[in-house]
């Protein structure tokens, strides 16, 4: 089986480390431990003193009940038996995909979005159709256009919600109906949802497996937790089929999660509501600067993000968004991802959920490249 590289996570790799403004980053400023053992309740010098004695076993397989029951009050129609811990949302997109999808199927992608979502199934020998995001329609599927992409052999619509890199998010309205055109040919609807969390209004955004009973629900602790370093992330679904294949194949990659990382992700989840009031601060400030600065900057123009942490800005100049990247992080040492690791070209996107001083210097020295090339 060969697979092609997986441009973000190379760039990524390759270019991370030389930067000094990195807005290539994703996740939501990251907690320290200490910071997270203290939303707790806890002294972190105690707790962590008290974790001498932990023993390093595999420990509940399929998860601790602390673990599986936050994860399923993310949701409103999801048990905690209809949760797969992971190791990350990666590890549970893949573990979906080399589940459910066959060489004989066929499948719809929506573009851009997260390489997984189309290069696994094109892999495993699925044919893989895409469903084009565009700057004119907000970046929303274009529910017409699915409609022609899907037949009776349509196993698997994927979608992100919230979208990475636009920054989009698909409502309630428009999820019913894609759950509707799944429905009319059994397929399945895989929602990378590691951006699904605080919306506008301060809601938490409603998911597939919400809306359609063979929908399924990826996320992590990563994105929306700022735990990244934990490692863990799950699968969600209130369909049998999903559980009961995912779960056979788990035994080959998996096994089990780590015993601390499902410790401190279950402490993260029981404190969820104090971790979700600072980082939608943190999210809502730094959209503003975002949009302030792409206003008050006449060589770049966007579709404002609505909800994620991620924007794909587009820029006026000729050059290749690969090479204007390097460019930019040799001169100014600023990193973006180039949009050629989604497809596209001419865009670059910006990551805007950390602290509010490296975004603002890192914009400006974007400024500054862009006024001299």
């Amino acid at each position: 089986m060969k697979i092609k590289t997986f441009k973000v996570e190379q760039w990524m790799n390759e270019f991370e480390n030389d930067a000094v403004y990195n807005l290539g980053e994703t996740c939501i400023d990251s907690l320290t431990l200490g910071e997270l053992i203290e939303l707790s309740g806890r002294d972190p010098s105690e707790y962590l003193a008290s974790l001498k004695d932990t023993r390093m076993t595999y420990s509940h397989i399929y998860g601790s009940p602390d673990f599986l029951n936050g994860v399923a009050g993310l949701y409103k129609s999801i048990k905690p038996q209809q949760v797969i811990p992971t190791h990350g949302a990666i590890g549970a997109n893949n573990m979906v995909i080399v589940s459910m999808l066959e060489p004989s199927d066929n499948m719809v992608s929506v573009m851009p979005t997260y390489q997984q979502h189309y290069s696994i199934p094109e892999s495993i020998g699925a044919e893989v159709r895409i469903l084009q995001l565009t700057p004119e329609n907000k970046f929303l599927p274009d529910i017409e256009l699915l409609k022609s992409l899907v037949d009776s052999n349509t196993k698997m619509i994927t979608i992100n919600n919230p979208d990475n890199p636009t920054g989009s998010w698909i409502p309630e309205k428009e999820m019913k109906q894609i759950a509707e055109i799944a429905e009319s040919v059994g397929a399945y609807i895989l929602s990378d949802e590691v951006y699904r969390g605080i919306s506008e209004d301060g809601s938490y955004m409603t998911s597939i497996t919400d809306l359609y009973e063979k929908g399924i629900s990826v996320g992590s602790m990563s994105k929306i937790f700022s735990l990244a370093g934990l490692r863990m992330g799950w699968i969600a679904s209130r369909s049998k089929e999903v559980i009961d294949a995912c779960l056979e194949r788990r035994d080959y990659d998996t096994i089990s999660c780590g015993v601390l990382d499902d410790l401190f992700a279950s402490m993260a989840l029981t404190n969820k509501e104090k971790i979700f009031e600072r980082n939608r601060n943190i999210l809502f400030k730094n959209r503003e600067i975002l949009d302030q600065w792409v206003q008050d900057t006449p060589e770049v123009y966007y579709i404002k993000p609505v909800a994620g942490t991620t924007a794909l800005v587009y820029y006026n100049k000729e050059l290749p968004s690969y090479e204007l990247c390097v460019k930019l992080l040799r001169e100014k040492g600023v990193l973006f991802t180039p949009g050629s690791c989604f497809e596209m070209e001419g865009c670059v996107r910006i990551g805007y959920a950390f602290d509010s001083k490296t975004l603002k210097d890192g914009l400006d020295k974007f400024a500054e490249f862009l006024r001299e090339i």
